[in-house]
């Protein structure tokens, strides 16, 4: 692999680690299983499943993602336990195409002859704690500055909430899924009480002792722990590092548009402050919807 590929990311460099849910679903018999119950297909042959999972290319900031192709389609899955980005399709965009490159060997696309390539489908898991609909389509046009023109590129993200209580369906039909479910509410639910790392441990073993993955979590129970413990603190580091964020926009924001404001109007100079203030919120990350919330515009 060229060096200069090894280097590329979605996301700054960071010391990015396996998530469980990864390490769940490299798995093709529970893969084959958990995409049966999302789209309702039928597939028996584990074997027919192969998994590309780029580990160098990341979608979420961590590897939290799992890639494979069955039956000439290419799926990208997606387990999200934060705030739903809106910028998800753009996201799986730059995604599949740096799959589609790896398959397609480089000069190959400069050939005559048609070249075939697996038709994508990209699936978000929704496992967080804020309210989100049993089922919600993201489309890349969505963030095209011209809208309501026929477009020429579309990409489009089918998210699922799989916490408990929403997408029974999904959830009877991946034994797998739903102990998966199950261990994450249950880590949440003992973290009200206590550490986060007792809580891990309160839910590996009350899932042990309750036959909820029970061979999955003694096979690897140290590997869990450390591997979700590592997943908690890195999505409370990215929440802290999105509102000191959040606050250094609005600090600056407000302190360059007064001093512009003694020269140009007061007026003038607060609304270039905010501004500036938006701009730096989305610099370090929020959608633009998220920006204005912050600030309390329209």
């Amino acid at each position: 692999m060229k060096e200069a590929e090894k280097k590329f990311s979605i996301f700054p460099p960071m010391q990015y680690k396996n998530t469980v849910f990864t390490s769940l679903f490299n798995d093709k018999v529970r893969l084959l299983e958990l995409y049966n119950a999302i789209e309702g297909t039928n597939y028996t042959d584990p074997n027919s499943i192969n998994i590309n999972t780029l580990q160098d290319v990341l979608i979420m900031g961590k590897i939290n993602d799992v890639s494979f192709t069955i039956d000439n389609k290419l799926v990208v899955l997606i387990e999200h336990q934060s705030s739903i980005n809106e910028n998800m399709p753009l996201r799986c965009l730059l995604y599949v195409a740096r799959i589609y490159e790896r398959m397609t060997s480089g000069k190959a696309i400069y050939r005559e002859r048609l070249i075939k390539i697996p038709t994508p489908e990209f699936i978000v898991l929704y496992n967080g704690i804020d309210e989100y609909p049993n089922e919600k389509t993201l489309k890349l046009s969505d963030a095209f500055e011209i809208q309501g023109k026929e477009t020429t590129l579309e990409l489009v993200v089918k998210i699922f909430n799989i916490n408990k209580g929403h997408n029974p369906s999904i959830e009877q039909n991946s034994q797998t899924l739903n102990g998966y479910s199950t261990f994450i509410d249950k880590v949440r639910e003992f973290e009200k009480e206590d550490t986060l790392e007792n809580a891990v441990r309160k839910a590996v073993s009350y899932c042990i002792e309750n036959g909820i993955l029970r061979d999955y979590l003694e096979r690897n129970k140290s590997e869990v722990i450390n591997m979700l413990f590592t997943e908690f603190n890195m999505d409370d580091a990215l929440a802290v590092r999105e509102e000191e964020g959040f606050e250094r926009g609005i600090s600056q924001g407000i302190s360059q548009g007064i001093s512009q404001g003694i020269s140009q109007g007061i007026s003038q100079g607060i609304s270039q402050g905010l501004q500036k203030g938006l701009q730096a919120l989305l610099d370090v990350g929020l959608s633009m919807s998220e920006a204005k919330k912050k600030l309390g515009l329209s």
